[in-house]
């Protein structure tokens, strides 16, 4: 079996600047743009593994609410990625959201908290969907841990997708989503991107802020 990124619905080629447009604009609403990301998922990442924890109802919930804000608020006072749909880096704490940094030990972690990284996403309209794949305690280059297994470059299945952000990055490159997170010490923001021929930026140290609870 065999992905093709290059075949994804209509909303799932959207940038997320276009696709947030669309939202604000009422174009399409939330909902619907949530489904476009939960249908590419069934569809690709049975072969991929990028995402390993998805949470369909609570994100439904946030899309209705984004919907919800998007019929009584001007459009140009909306957050920049409003409704726009993506998963996390298992290694950011997400609320109510499972997080295991790949490893047995944190198997069934349900943080309370978000990490900054993700409390600014979610701040910027950003409706969170799950995690996506790591190696354990993000330590690799290629995306592989004991509880979710493998996740696979969707370019050629039988590739690595490259780490530690290396779900990010597939899930990216199969059109899931159109952003992604991650966190870079030694190239695994730009390592994985490289494996699956998309763009990764490290910014400079200090730019981007660490809470003192997890990693930003």
């Amino acid at each position: 079996m065999t992905t093709d990124p290059a075949d994804p619905t209509d909303l799932c080629r959207l940038s997320a600047r276009d696709l947030a447009a669309a939202v604000r604009t009422r174009t399409v609403s939330a909902r619907e743009v949530l489904d476009a990301h939960s249908a590419r998922i069934d569809a690709v990442n049975p072969a991929v593994n990028a995402v390993v924890t998805q949470v369909r109802e609570q994100a439904h919930e946030a899309a209705a609410r984004a919907d919800e804000l998007t019929a009584g608020t001007p459009a140009d006072e909306l957050p920049p990625l409003h409704g726009v749909p993506m998963t996390h880096k298992d290694t950011h704490a997400t609320a109510g959201i499972r997080t295991t940094s790949g490893s047995p030990v944190f198997a069934e972690h349900v943080p309370d908290h978000d990490d900054l990284i993700v409390a600014r996403f979610t701040a910027a309209g950003v409706i969170s969907t799950g995690q996506n794949n790591v190696p354990e305690f993000a330590a690799g280059s290629h995306s592989c841990n004991e509880v979710f297994g493998t996740t696979n470059n969707p370019w050629a299945l039988d590739r690595s997708a490259g780490g530690s952000s290396g779900g990010a990055a597939a899930a990216i490159a199969s059109r899931i989503q159109p952003l992604g997170d991650g966190s870079d010490m030694g190239g695994s923001l730009r390592n994985p991107a490289a494996f699956c021929n998309i763009a990764g930026f490290r910014p400079s140290a200090g730019v981007v802020p660490s809470s003192a609870s997890g990693s930003g």
